[in-house]
This record gives structure tokens, sequence and C-alpha cells, in this order.
């Protein structure tokens, strides 16, 4: 009876006329009190249920999926088989993952108790048998050179009564170093952690926000392919800044959607929640986006995680890269939720970085495609964008592309092979709102490895001094005497730039143009960097200069 009920409701869930929402109330009745007899049934509920509470059809079957979902880690089926449900993210269930360093930090101190390192990551155990001992006194780290204790052995010998990866943290913490170099100790280690299920830890049964008004689902999902241009040309209904206390919210909630998962994002790892920018559109659908840390923003795009919510339910993820006019954009929906709305969250995702960032061209990078990643590849990524309008500019590229885009015009039958798939899967996709005047795709790596030689040039292998020397031509080109009385995040945020400013034929600008890129610099230290996206695509003369640079490098 239980397999039953379990079945029809799964077939049911986006079934939204009233004879359906009797039948998935008579359902969660049934399922609320039987137990379930293996584990893959047990996490269908809960996907389903997950389902139902981003798309609920009425009050009563949104109050019903609550309790469910509320009291999940207690049901008795969970617990019979909480071991094979383990790194699910289920309420009741053990998470693992190599987390981010700033990830792991957070996970310490929220739940110190609970925080553990796996100990079947040997290569783990090992780098901390070597790297232990930089982390203690020296008395400490004679004895474990002396006592010779394999890595896990020796964190229990000093430990104490804190948990490995507790211990471990605060004492990577503790380094008399800035967190870049904590964080690449950390990384060296790169060891998998644990967190064991308890009052307060992440899960997926419970992410959500509860503050959000209910948008009942009355007919059919939106899963027809919308026109780009027309859905982009449509503002969302409301953009604002997120208070404090709301961002710190929103930020929680994006890293439990990710450590859940066993995922991570350094834009949710170092969000900053003086950056955080909820937008709200139709249907329920809803994104956050979460702008990072001043001291940790990368020097020319303004990067941005975001999450994408169907009633408070975080359905996705997403990565933003801002360089003026242009958006890289990475896009993610959750298994839970996939063969849903998915084209129109996106669609609606492009539409909220038009109408709140000033975003014209869209790119979607390689990886996201297949490149390197298996996972786009089965999911069928590169004919998800295509079919929406993307196109390659590279003309081998784009001559592929138009083949199979011909091939499945005159057979619906038509699939592409897996060959293929990769041939496509290494170039960029693009999406123009104005095809006549695309902005050129200005990649980090292009220009982090010009910045490089640009050093090497300038110190060899001094590159403080290079750093120096560039921002010395910077400002000599801009006409600045000092940037000492700027601001501390001002000054990281010029010294960060000038290795690629100071390359650009400045000579050739504008004063007024100069007096632009200088306040742009100082935008980017603001505290939101949505100004200083916007003063970037006010700077054409930038934009050229930095294509022309990536072009001639």
């Amino acid at each position: 009876m239980a397999t039953s009920a379990l079945t029809d409701l799964e077939r049911r869930k986006d079934r939204f006329d009233p004879a359906s929402t009797r039948i998935k109330l008579a359902r969660l009745a049934q399922l609320a009190h039987r137990r379930l007899a293996r584990a893959d049934q047990v996490r269908r509920l809960h996907e389903i249920l997950c389902f139902m509470r981003a798309y609920p059809d009425s009050p009563r079957l949104l109050r019903a999926v609550d309790a469910m979902l509320r009291t999940f880690d207690r049901r008795p089926d969970l617990r019979a088989h909480r071991e094979r449900l383990a790194y699910s993210g289920i309420a009741g269930t053990r998470l693992w993952f190599p987390f981010f360093y700033p990830t792991a930090g957070w996970l310490a101190r929220r739940w110190p108790e609970r925080f553990t390192l796996d100990r079947s990551d040997t290569v783990a155990g090992e780098s901390i048998a070597t790297l232990l001992p930089a982390l203690l006194t020296p008395v400490e780290a004679h004895a474990l050179r002396e006592a010779k204790l394999t890595g896990f052995d020796a964190l229990d010998a000093v430990r104490g009564g804190e948990t490995d990866a507790t211990f471990l943290l605060r004492r990577v913490a503790a380094l008399p170093a800035d967190d870049r170099l904590r964080e690449a100790i950390y990384d060296a280690i790169n060891p998998s952690c644990e967190l064991a299920a308890g009052a307060g830890t992440p899960n997926r049964s419970r992410a959500a926000l509860m503050d959000v008004r209910p948008v009942w689902q009355t007919g059919p999902l939106r899963r027809e392919r919308p026109d780009l241009s027309t859905a982009i040309r449509q503002p969302p209904r409301r953009l604002r800044a997120a208070p404090r206390t709301e961002a710190r919210a929103l930020i929680d909630l994006a890293r439990g959607a990710m450590v859940t998962r066993m995922r991570d994002l350094d834009a949710f790892a170092y969000a900053n929640e003086r950056d955080v920018w909820w937008i709200e559109d139709d249907g329920g659908l809803a994104f956050a986006l979460i702008g990072m840390l001043p001291e940790r923003r990368a020097a020319v795009p303004a990067i941005y995680g975001g999450l994408t919510l169907q009633n408070g339910v975080p359905v996705g993820y997403h990565q933003s890269d801002l360089t003026g006019r242009a958006a890289a954009v990475s896009f993610n929906t959750f298994d839970t939720f996939r063969g849903g709305e998915a084209a129109h969250a996106f669609a609606r995702l492009l539409a909220a970085l038009a109408h709140g960032f000033g975003s014209a061209s869209f790119s979607i990078e390689p990886y996201q495609l297949g490149k390197g990643n298996d996972e786009g590849l089965a999911s069928g990524a590169w004919w998800f964008y295509a079919k929406l309008g993307f196109r390659p500019r590279a003309r081998e590229g784009l001559w592929l592309a138009q083949r199979e885009l011909a091939l499945r015009a005159r057979s619906a039958a038509h699939r592409t092979g897996p060959d293929v798939l990769r041939e496509l899967a290494q170039h960029h996709l693009f999406y123009e709102l104005d095809r006549g005047d695309p902005a050129p795709l200005l990649a980090p790596a292009a220009l982090g490895l010009a910045a490089a030689r640009h050093l090497a040039a300038l110190a060899g292998s001094h590159r403080e001094q290079g750093v120096e020397r560039a921002s010395a031509i910077l400002m000599r080109r801009c006409g600045v005497r000092s940037i000492g009385r700027w601001t501390a995040a001002e000054r990281t945020a010029w010294l960060a730039a000038a290795p690629v400013l100071s390359m650009l034929p400045l000579s050739a600008w504008s004063s007024a143009e100069r007096s632009a890129l200088v306040a742009l610099v100082r935008a980017k230290a603001a505290p939101s960097e949505r100004a200083y996206v916007r003063a970037f695509a006010a700077l054409p003369r930038l934009e050229r200069d930095l294509a022309a640079l990536v072009r001639r490098r």
C-alpha cells in the first residue's frame, strides 16, 4: 500500500487540477505514518516533498508537506536507513565533502562538536603528518617528528577534547599569516570532512525562507521555451538591497544549499552581507545575488553567486561574472527540480542581470557545456542553451553548431553524438541583446596571464616590486599623486588592478576618461560592486582597450 501511494504521489506531484490536489492530500496522509521498506523509497518521498514545497497548490497541501519535512528525521524508515542515506542532505543524515577553507571554518564555528575529519581520506592523513608540526609549538612539533605518528594519530595526541577537524581549522586560523596563505595551507591538506546531523545543522528538508508569502500553483509549470529577447526585456517585479539580517539569512541558506549537495562556491564562502540583492519575480520565483568581500574580489570582473528560489525554496544556484556589459553566467538547477521550469528561470535571471546591472551580452563557458565535465555533457547543456538562441563566435564552433542545428531542423529524431558534443563544448556560447554591438569576451585567465608577463618584465620574481612599479605607472598616467589617503579597501583595489590597467594606452585617453577610470577603481572597493559594474559599462574605451590587450597577448 505504501509503495503504490508513493508511486501515485510521484506521478501527480506536478499536476495541479482540483482532482489531483485531493489525491495528493490523500497520499500524503497515507505516507505520513507508513513505513517505507527501502532507502531509495525514503529518498524518493523526500524529493517529492521538496518539490511540492516549492510548488504548493493550496494552503492545506503546503501545511501537510511542511509538517512531513519538519519531522522527516524522526521517521522510523529514515532512521532504519540512515547510513544508506548518508551524504544525501536529508535531515537526520551526516554530510561529507572536502569543503573550501572558509566553508570549513564556517562549519567549525557553528557546529564545532559535530565537525570531524573523514579518516578514510588517507591522502589528507599523509598531508596532516607533514604539515601539523608547523601548526604547533616547537616542543610539540619536535615530539611529533620523533614519534613518527600517522597524521590522524598525531592529531589525536594533541587535540585534547576538540574534534580533529575543529582543532585543525583553529590551528590553521591561528597562523601568523593572512587568510590567503592560511587558505593555501589548508588546501594543501584538502581534508574530507563530515558534519554529523544535529540541531540546526544544514539539511535540504527544512531549507526554505519561512517569511515568503507563497504563490499557489494553479496551472501547469512553465516548461515552454521562452523567447529570450522578449523575456529579458521584461523587468523583474522588484530589485532591492537586502538588509543585514535578511542578507545573513540568505548567505546561510546559500551555504547550506551547497554543503548539503557536496558542492562549494567561492562567492558564498566569501559572501559579503553588504552586497546582497533580492530580486522578486512573478509566480513565486526569486533570486538572491550575493557579492564577495572586498578583500576577496577579483581584480576586473564583479562576481556574484546566487540562489534561484521558488516560494522560498532553493531550486538552483548560479554565478555571474560581470565585466561591464558582459555577463559570464554559470547556471545550475538542483536535481530535485530538473525537468521543471529551468528555461523560464534562466531567462528571468538574465532579465534580472540586464535590468539590475546593465548586462547586455551573456556567455556560457565551455566547462558548463561539458568540457572536462561529464555531467554537463550528459545533461545536454549545450542544447539547452542553443535552443534558447546562444551561439558560438569561434568560426569552427559556429560551423559545427549550424550543422547540428540544421540536422535537428530536418529531423526531430536527430541526436548529437558524444564526440560531437565534446567538440561543441570547446567553445563559449553567446547571446547578445544588440547583435550589432557585442561585448568582447574579457576572459580573466587571458588578462591575468598578460598581467603576469607584464610583472615579470617589470621586476622578475620580485612581484611586490612589480606591483609597486605598475601602480606608479598607472598613477602617473592617470594623474594620481598619491593613494595614501584612500581607504584601505580602495588601495587594495588599486594595487590589484594596476598590473592590468598599467598596460593600457592611457596616453590616448581623454582627461575625463582617465578620471572615470580612477573613480571606477575606487568603486571596486565600495560595499557593493553594483555601481562598479554600471560604471564599467559607461566607459567603453576601457572595454575596447582590454579587448585589444587580450588579442595582442
